[in-house]
């Protein structure tokens, strides 16, 4: 493994995925090979007796090797709500994500660790997404929805990354409202107001066109 880098977000439903899979189409172009893991996932169906997960799922099917599902989402829940609560009689062990972490970094040139929700989402009773980042000692890549209150969101979430003590890599915007007003404007004041590098800007799609987001990223790999 050359690099690994944990993906989070402004909030839940903010693209997460979508801006792993553009990575991961990035870096596969740029002739590396890469694996997409998701530690932690509420909001997931039976797929032949095994809870699974959408996203997961996408991120599997992405990667340049394919390895064990459970290696990908060791935690697997199936009421769509925070994973404290989705968890609690599973509830998330940082040890046990470090430990498959460590299984799949040799397997591929970049491993992308995609959190759950926000960066201060609860993932068990005591410890959030930032512990689990933290855990892993991961430079941080933030994903921002371009959306209505997205400046202060990507504001306090910057300053909370800073505050965890982990490096922020950069940013991604994600234009999650095809009709939103000022999008360039709203994109240019985020970019003034954080000191970390913007990433790329992943345009609105749906369907998402992976081949065609991962040309609108750029990382250092």
């Amino acid at each position: 493994m050359e690099a690994a880098y944990f993906i989070t977000g402004t909030d839940t439903d903010v693209g997460k995925t979508v801006a792993t899979l553009a990575l991961m189409h990035y870096i596969k172009q740029q002739g590396k090979t890469v694996i997409g893991m998701k530690p932690v996932a509420a909001g997931c169906e039976l797929h032949n007796g095994q809870l699974k997960n959408q996203d997961a799922l996408l991120l599997q099917a992405a990667a340049s090797v394919q390895v064990d599902y459970e290696l990908l989402n060791p935690y697997a829940y199936l009421e769509p709500v925070s994973p404290h609560i989705a968890g609690a009689r599973n509830p998330v062990a940082l040890d046990k994500v470090r430990a498959n972490f460590n299984t799949l970094t040799p397997l591929a040139d970049i491993v992308l660790v995609e959190g759950a929700g926000g960066w201060y989402a609860p993932i068990n009773d005591h410890q959030a997404v930032s512990d689990l980042a933290q855990h892993l000692a991961l430079p941080v890549i933030m994903v921002v929805a371009i959306r209505l209150g997205c400046i202060n969101h990507a504001r306090l979430t910057y300053q909370a990354i800073q505050a965890s003590g982990v490096t922020c890599a950069g940013w991604i915007a994600n234009c999650t409202d095809p009709a939103m007003l000022k999008r360039d404007e709203n994109i240019t004041t985020i970019k003034h107001a954080l000191n970390a590098p913007l990433l790329g800007i992943l345009p609105y799609q749906h369907p998402a066109d992976f081949d065609f987001l991962a040309r609108c990223v750029s990382l250092n790999v």
